[in-house]
């Protein structure tokens, strides 16, 4: 009988999101409790729900962004991009050597930390030949640390004095998966969401020339790379919003409609954290992600803050 009204929450809580007093890091939040009283067994099956959710809420919310707002964040988050996820998946080699985690471990979480969270990892897995165990370690390790950054970046941003620009760049770059980017950022505030969301989806591009050169490292021809097609209809997305006359009041719902479906998602995401997953990755794959996860954060903070 408990099992049953807990299932109803499944369907309740999607709908609370709706509301003004719902939260990104709430939805999450009660998504992980609900977990762990169902011990990671949901009653739907959200994976591939919740992906297509989460892309389409951010397709959405482009509706509200200025083109020219979104070149110039592109144009200036473009070199530390491209320095950060270098940076990244080198460290992450090196630390998985000196902690002895197994190599495509360490490459899934690195590529996880560099690019975009769990969607990287499940481009690189297959590139890499991965193992069923491998993924899920990574993903666990990953999920962990994106729920702790949704909680904890808009406090230590506010506790740094960082103006939304600055923290909309540091969350796209250290915060793993563009969900808890999104989240975090909506909590900080218009402009860092804005910011945020579209140097994040500019990072997510690289998941194709990491995924290949992995590739190529591997000399794995026949591996298929997964490429992040819904960041094209983003961009159709902003167009639409600014070149279309007379969008102005369809273009705020739509955004209002993004905002929403990406508390939802963040809501799934959380159900699907499995607690025996996490508790089986070890304490080394944790360390390793959570000390290159350190790197990388206070070196993009150090960058941003002097570069812009």
């Amino acid at each position: 009988m408990m099992r049953k009204h807990i299932n109803k929450l499944y369907y309740i809580i999607p709908v609370c999101c709706l509301f003004p007093f719902f939260s990104a890091p709430l939805a999450l939040f009660l998504g992980f409790i609900l977990s762990v009283f169902q011990q990671g067994e949901s009653p739907l099956k959200t994976g591939k729900l919740t992906k297509y959710l989460l892309q389409g809420s951010i397709v959405c919310m482009g509706f509200a962004m200025s083109v020219q707002d979104v070149v110039q964040t592109g144009k200036s988050g473009f070199m530390i991009t491209i320095v950060s996820v270098v940076v990244t998946m080198l460290c992450g080699m090196i630390l998985g050597k000196f902690f002895g985690v197994d190599k495509n471990t360490t490459t899934l979480i690195s590529g996880g930390t560099a690019i975009c969270g769990g969607s990287a990892i499940a481009a690189i897995a297959p590139v890499i030949d991965a193992k069923n165990n491998q993924i899920s370690f990574s993903l666990a390790v990953i999920f962990v640390l994106n729920a702790v950054a949704l909680f904890i970046f808009p406090a230590i941003g506010h506790l740094l004095n960082m103006d939304q620009t600055h923290f909309g760049y540091w969350a796209a770059i250290a915060i793993h998966d563009t969900s808890s980017v999104v989240g975090a950022c909506s909590a900080y505030g218009e402009q860092a969401l804005q910011v945020g969301t579209t140097v994040k989806l500019t990072r997510t591009l690289w998941i194709i020339p990491v995924a290949l050169c992995i590739a190529l490292y591997n000399k794995n021809s026949a591996s298929k790379i997964s490429i992040p097609w819904f960041i094209l209809l983003f961009v159709v997305a902003i167009l639409i919003g600014n070149y279309f006359p007379g969008m102005e009041e369809t273009n705020g719902h739509l955004n209002w409609l993004g905002k929403k479906g990406m508390m939802v998602s963040l809501f799934f995401i959380g159900t699907s954290i499995n607690l025996e997953e996490v508790k089986k990755s070890g304490l080394n794959t944790f360390l390793l992600g959570i000390l290159l996860w350190a790197i990388i954060a206070t070196l993009s903070y150090y960058w941003i803050t002097l570069a812009f």
